[in-house]
C-alpha cells in the first residue's frame, strides 16, 4: 500500500470513528409514578467494533411536568448495559418487565419477570419445546394479557429428530441422545426458510407462557403450513373467552426471501384460548387442542393484513395492508390501513366487515397526502380518545409524524412542515408524544409534543427540543456538522410520453447536501447516492455514514428516483419492466439538475448504491461512461440472467424486468427468451463502455442477491482492463449491517473515491 493510501486510511479512520460511536435510541416507554410525575426508559444501541456486535443499554429519566406546560427530562447519570438482552417488554401496567435471553448453541431460552425491585421469577424453556423467540421486527411478537398472567409470544419451533447411526453407519431405530457414544446424527430433510436473514432459522410458531403455573405450551389448532408473526391479546372481560390475534403467512406453494418484502400475501388470524380453572390460579388461559379452537382467518377478502393493534377500549381491531404490493407483485408498494369491529360479546365470524380507513392512494395532488408508507406501527399508537392513532408515515423524501381517526379517517400532518427534517415515533403519553427529529446535517433531537385542544378548530401540536446525553457527540463532529447544509431538491421529467400516468409524469427529488463556506468557484466533488429496492426511499433522517461523507470534502446527491416509495402509487408502478432505463435517467436528470443549477462540477462526479442502488450504479458506468470517474457498488444486481437462478426473490427479477404481469412467471424455469430479457436489461450488458475504476463490497452469505452475480461483473470489469477492487465480507449478509462491515465497507469507499477525486 502506498505511503499516501495509508495515510488517507489513518485520517478517514480516526474521523469516522467519531461518527461511529454516536448512538441510536432503538425504543422508548413511558411510566406513570406516584405524585403524576413520568418515567422514561430508553432503549440505546451503539456499535462495539471489537465483538463486531451491537452494545444495548438503558437510559433512564424523570419527566417534570413544569407550571408553564414545558417539561424537563432528568437523565439518570449513566446508562445500564443489558448484557445478552434479546429483547425486554413492559406489562401493560407497568409494574412487571419481561427480560428475554436467547440461547446461544444449545442452550435454554431464559425468560425472566422484573419487578420495580429485583427478578420475581425465572424461566428456562428447552430447546425440545422451541428455538430462539423472533426478535427480527417482523415475525417478532411478544404481547402480555391484559390481567398479566399470560405472555404470548413467537419462537423457532422445535428441531425435527433426525436420523441416527452407528460407527459403522448402521441406521438405529428409534433414535438416540446426541450424547450416546458410539452414535452419530444424520443430516434429516432439507426445510425450506424465508431467505435473507433467515437462513437455516426454523418456522416461527406461537407460543403462550403462564406465568403463576410456569407451564409453556405451544398453541394449538394452528395449520403447521402457516409462519407466525406479530401476536396481541385481544381484549377481554373477566370470565370470557380470550383470543389471539396473529398475522400468519402461508407456506404454500413455497417460501420466498420476506426481508424487506411486503408483498407476501398474509392473514390476520384469531385463535381462542380457553379459560379452565386449575391449581394455580382461576380464570388464567390453557390452551387447549380441540376442534372448535382452530385458528379463524379474520381477513379472507384482503391479499394482506399485518401489524395488528387493539383500540384501548377494546371496540376496533386496526391493521395495515399491504395489498397493493401482493396484487401487483412489486417487493413494497403504497399501504392501505383498515379497521374491523371487534364484537364485544366474543362471537367471530369470517365475514367480519373491514373497513377501510386509509385507501391506497393513485396520485395525490401537489402539497397533498401522497397515501400511507408505513415500515411498522408502534405498539401502542392511540391517543386518549381511543380512536386517534399516531403514526410515523414517509411523506416524498422524508418521514413524518400523521394523526389518524380510525373513525372518520381524518388524516392530520402534526410534525413541523420542515420537510429537510424527519421525524420518528417514539412512544406516547396519553395525548403527548416522544419523537426523534434529524436531518442529514442535524444529529437525532429528542423531541416532546402536547395537543392543544382549539375550540374552532384541530387540534395543533407544540414541540418542544429535550435535552439528552445521548446523542452528544464530539466537537469535530458538532463543527463539521455546522459547516454544512441540505435542501430537497424537486426534478422535473424528461421522458413524458403519451399513455403515461399523472403520477407517473411529476417531479422526482434528491436530497442535497453541501458546504455552507466552500468558494463557490471550486466545487466540492459530487457523490451521487443511490438507494435499493428499487421500492425503498432515501430519507431526510441522519446517516452517520453519509454525514461522514459529507464531512470530508464531498457534496451528496441522493436521488429518489421514480419508483420511490411515498410518492403515490401511479408514480411507484410506473418503474416495472422499465428498470435500467427510466431509473437510470432519472437519475443522469438529477445530475443534471444539480449541475444547471451551478451547485456542482461534471468533472468530479462518482456514484454509488447497495443492491438495486448498484444495479444503478453499475448501469450509469456503463451507459454514461464519461460522466463518472468513481464508483462504489454494494452487493450490486449486475446479472438479472445469473440472479435469476440463485436468488431467494426470482419474482422480483420477473417483476422489475417484465412488468407486474409477470409476476407468477418464477414458479417456471427461465426460458431462454426471458434470459435474454435478463441480460439486456442487466449492467452486464454495458460493460465493455465502462471506464470508472469501480469498488465491490460483497456479503459472502448474501442470499438476495448472491456474490456470485457482483464478481461475475468485477472479473469482466478486469479483463477489459479497468481498476477494480474487491472486498469481501465474509460472515455478513445482503445489507452488510455489522459494525465492522459498516466502519470497513464506508472507510473504504471514502479512500477510494479520494483517489480519483482528491
Amino acid at each position: 500500500m502506498h505511503k499516501e493510501t495509508e495515510d488517507d486510511y489513518a485520517y478517514l479512520s480516526n474521523l469516522l470513528q467519531d461518527f461511529t460511536i454516536i448512538p441510536n435510541i432503538d425504543k422508548a416507554w413511558l411510566f406513570s409514578s406516584p405524585g403524576s410525575q413520568l418515567q422514561g426508559m430508553f432503549v440505546v444501541s451503539q456499535p462495539d467494533l471489537l465483538t463486531n456486535k451491537r452494545r444495548t443499554s438503558i437510559m433512564s429519566c424523570n419527566i417534570l411536568k413544569q407550571s408553564d406546560s414545558s417539561v424537563k427530562f432528568l437523565w439518570a447519570p449513566f446508562p445500564i448495559e443489558m448484557s445478552g438482552v434479546s429483547m425486554i417488554v413492559p406489562s401493560p401496567s407497568g409494574s412487571k418487565l419481561l427480560v428475554i435471553r436467547n440461547p446461544e448453541n444449545e442452550a435454554p431460552c431464559c425468560f425472566e419477570i422484573w419487578s420495580s425491585s429485583r427478578m420475581e421469577k425465572e424461566f428456562h424453556i428447552p430447546q425440545s419445546l422451541h428455538g430462539s423467540v423472533y426478535n427480527d421486527g417482523w415475525f417478532e411478537g411478544v404481547s402480555w394479557n391484559l390481567d398479566e398472567t399470560c405472555i404470548a409470544y413467537v419462537a423457532e419451533e422445535s428441531s425435527p429428530a433426525k436420523p441416527t447411526f452407528n460407527d459403522l453407519g448402521g441406521y438405529k431405530k428409534g433414535g438416540c441422545a446426541d450424547k450416546d457414544l458410539g452414535y452419530w446424527k444424520g443430516q434429516g430433510d432439507w426445510e425450506e426458510d424465508w431467505g435473507e436473514t433467515y437462513a437455516g432459522r426454523r418456522r416461527p410458531a406461537l407460543f403462550v407462557i403462564n406465568i403463576n403455573s410456569r407451564d409453556v405450551q405451544e398453541v394449538k389448532g394452528i395449520d403447521k403450513s402457516l409462519s407466525i408473526g406479530q401476536v396481541v391479546w385481544a381484549p377481554f372481560t373477566e370470565g370470557s373467552e380470550q383470543y389471539l390475534v396473529f398475522v400468519g403467512w402461508s407456506s404454500k406453494p413455497r417460501k420466498l426471501g420476506i426481508k424487506y418484502c411486503s408483498n407476501r400475501p398474509c392473514a390476520l388470524y384469531t385463535v381462542r384460548v380457553r379459560a379452565l380453572h386449575h391449581e394455580s390460579k382461576p380464570n388464567e388461559p390453557v390452551v387447549q387442542s380441540t376442534e372448535e379452537f382452530h385458528a379463524l382467518n379474520l381477513t379472507q377478502t384482503i391479499s394482506s393484513a399485518f401489524f395488528p393493534r387493539f383500540s384501548p377500549d377494546g371496540k376496533f381491531l386496526v391493521f395495515l395492508s399491504a395489498r397493493s404490493a401482493v396484487d401487483s407483485g412489486v417487493h413494497n408498494a403504497t399501504n392501505s390501513l383498515h379497521r374491523i369491529d371487534w364484537p364485544t360479546d366474543g362471537k367471530l365470524f369470517q365475514s367480519s366487515k373491514i373497513y377501510d380507513i386509509i385507501p391506497v392512494v393513485m396520485c395525490a395532488e401537489d402539497g397533498c397526502f401522497p397515501g400511507l408508507y408505513c415500515t411498522t406501527i408502534h405498539n401502542n399508537p392511540w391517543l386518549s380518545d381511543n380512536c386517534t392513532m399516531i403514526i410515523s408515515s414517509i411523506w416524498h423524501s422524508s418521514e413524518v409524524l400523521l394523526s389518524v381517526n380510525v373513525l372518520s379517517g381524518e388524516i392530520l400532518h402534526i410534525s413541523p412542515a420542515d420537510s429537510n427534517f424527519s421525524w420518528n415515533l417514539l412512544t406516547l403519553d396519553r395525548n403527548n408524544i416522544v419523537a426523534i427529529s434529524s436531518s442529514p446535517v442535524d444529529v437525532p433531537q429528542i423531541k416532546y409534543g402536547m395537543a392543544i385542544e382549539k375550540a374552532t378548530s384541530n387540534t395543533t401540536w407544540s414541540w418542544s427540543n429535550i435535552s439528552s446525553p445521548i446523542f452528544r457527540c464530539s466537537d469535530k463532529v458538532v463543527s463539521l456538522l455546522s459547516s454544512l447544509q441540505c435542501s430537497i431538491l424537486s426534478i422535473s421529467v424528461k421522458d413524458v410520453h403519451d399513455g403515461q400516468t399523472k403520477g407517473a409524469t411529476k417531479h422526482f427529488e434528491a436530497i442535497f447536501v453541501t458546504s455552507k463556506t466552500k468558494n463557490k468557484d471550486v466545487f466540492d466533488p459530487l457523490i451521487v447516492i443511490l438507494h435499493g429496492g428499487p421500492h425503498d426511499v432515501s430519507l431526510s433522517h441522519f446517516s452517520k455514514y453519509l454525514a461522514f461523507q459529507s464531512s470530508v470534502g464531498y457534496s451528496l446527491l441522493i436521488v429518489n428516483y421514480r419508483g420511490s416509495l411515498g410518492f403515490g402509487e401511479e408514480a411507484l408502478q410506473s418503474l416495472p419492466g422499465k428498470v435500467g432505463s427510466q431509473d437510470v435517467n432519472d437519475v443522469l436528470s438529477a445530475i443534471d439538475h444539480v449541475i444547471n443549477l451551478g451547485l456542482a462540477s461534471p468533472s468530479k462526479i462518482t456514484v454509488m448504491g447497495i443492491s438495486h442502488g448498484g444495479f444503478l450504479t453499475t448501469h450509469l458506468i456503463g451507459q454514461a461512461p464519461d460522466k463518472f470517474v468513481a464508483a462504489a457498488a454494494i452487493n450490486p444486481v449486475c446479472n438479472l440472467a445469473l440472479m435469476i437462478g440463485t436468488t431467494d426473490i426470482p419474482d422480483w427479477c420477473y417483476v422489475e424486468a417484465c412488468g407486474t404481469i409477470a409476476k407468477n412467471c418464477f414458479t417456471e424455469p427461465p426460458s431462454a427468451d426471458d434470459l435474454t430479457l435478463f441480460q439486456s436489461k442487466s449492467p452486464i450488458s454495458h460493460v465493455s463502455k465502462v471506464k470508472a475504476p469501480t469498488l465491490f463490497l460483497l456479503g459472502a452469505q448474501d442470499i438476495r442477491v448472491p456474490i456470485f452475480d457482483g464478481l461475475q461483473y468485477a472479473r469482466a470489469l478486469k479483463e477489459k482492463g479497468v481498476e477494480v477492487k474487491i472486498i469481501m465480507f465474509q460472515n455478513d449478509v445482503h445489507a452488510l449491517k455489522r459494525p465492522q462491515s459498516d466502519l470497513e465497507c464506508f472507510l473504504h469507499i471514502g479512500v477510494w473515491f479520494n483517489k480519483y477525486c482528491k
